[in-house]
């Protein structure tokens, strides 16, 4: 959906006091009221999907998408965590439309192309599946439907969770560089910074601190945590709430100016999806800042502390469910959007 912003301007010393304040009591009202109809129009948009969306048009999808998807994760399970974070950084920005998925042109920086999407990977592996689609269901099976369904299948393939995705998602035709940065929530939030983030996506503190639980793979460059190791406060000092062993082990790997180094999300486990990431948190051993701050809120602090206890005990059905209330983040369907034939341009 594209929301269109408007102003108005109104000169209350026009108006008396109590017809000012009337004004505004209105306009507050009419504000309120009109959130609420976006809100259930996207509840709405996300309710239409479901399961077997394809069952009739294109039997063999989900077949087609993991034995495709399986030939590389096999070779390389690392795609797994940037697949995953493809689909996260597609459904934050403008929703789970695919729009991460298209190139720049001329006249348009895409989102790819924004500056917290200048590390994601993966684009070859949805344009080989998309392909592998076309050939036998060719203008059906959108790429916003691919990518939610090969981050669910690179998850499973190694050792995660697997859940049901309802489909029906359509493909978005606007990808903008500059939704980027307000949207996606980054390394060095606060916790009410990212809680922020996340409910303006219609997602509660539950789906923060278990979708964070996705850093239990992958990888990190150094540019994105040196900051923690050098100069937390602009005084040449550490972040206090990283371990300050941990912090003189990545000051190791990681010098004041290097952006190529890359560091283990989850040391030791990071191509295998498990519950480790919570008990690094609960040691202050997180990478990023936006995982340390998950310990000053009582809820996410409490969920860490218990899945580390537990190895995990609720984690990965916790996972399934948020991810599949993620990827129903401002879908299009219907007759919204497109089916796009390339996911890297609009039809």
């Amino acid at each position: 959906m594209l929301y269109t912003t408007f102003e108005l301007r109104i000169n209350f010393k026009n108006f008396s006091l109590a017809t000012a304040m009337a004004i505004k009591k209105l306009l507050s009202f009419l504000f309120l009221q009109l959130t609420l109809c976006l809100l259930l129009l996207d509840l709405t948009n996300a309710e239409s999907l479901k399961l077997g969306f394809y069952k009739k048009t294109c039997p063999n999808m989900e077949g087609i998408v993991f034995k495709t998807a399986h030939r590389y994760i096999s070779r390389a399970p690392s795609l797994a965590a940037a697949l995953l974070r493809l689909h996260f950084h597609d459904c934050f920005v403008r929703g789970c439309d695919g729009s991460v998925l298209l190139d720049s042109t001329k006249n348009n920086k895409a989102e790819k192309d924004g500056i917290p999407n200048s590390s994601l990977r993966g684009y070859d592996v949805i344009d080989a599946v998309k392909s592998a689609i076309e050939n036998k269901c060719p203008g059906v099976v959108s790429c916003a439907d691919i990518l939610a369904m090969v981050a669910r299948d690179a998850v499973s393939m190694i050792h995660g969770p697997y859940w049901d995705v309802p489909t029906g998602r359509r493909d978005g035709r606007v990808s903008l560089a500059s939704e980027t940065i307000p949207n996606l929530p980054p390394s060095f939030a606060n916790i009410t910074l990212l809680k922020q983030m996340f409910a303006a996506k219609g997602l509660n503190v539950k789906d923060l601190v278990v979708l964070s639980g996705g850093h239990t793979i992958g990888v990190s460059h150094c540019s994105s945590f040196t900051r923690r190791l050098y100069n937390f406060t602009g005084n040449g000092d550490a972040d206090p709430s990283l371990d300050p062993k941990y912090a003189a082990h990545l000051r190791v790997k990681c010098k004041p100016e290097d952006a190529n180094t890359i560091v283990e999300m989850d040391p030791g486990s990071f191509k295998t999806f498990d519950e480790d990431y919570y008990t690094l948190v609960s040691k202050r051993r997180g990478l990023f800042q936006s995982d340390a701050v998950l310990l000053n809120d009582e809820y996410t602090r409490n969920y860490v502390k218990h899945q580390a206890a537990t190895h995990g005990s609720s984690f990965t059905n916790d996972f399934a469910k948020s991810m599949v209330k993620m990827g129903k983040i401002g879908v299009l369907t219907g007759r919204a959007g497109e089916i796009r034939k390339q996911c890297a341009f609009v039809n």
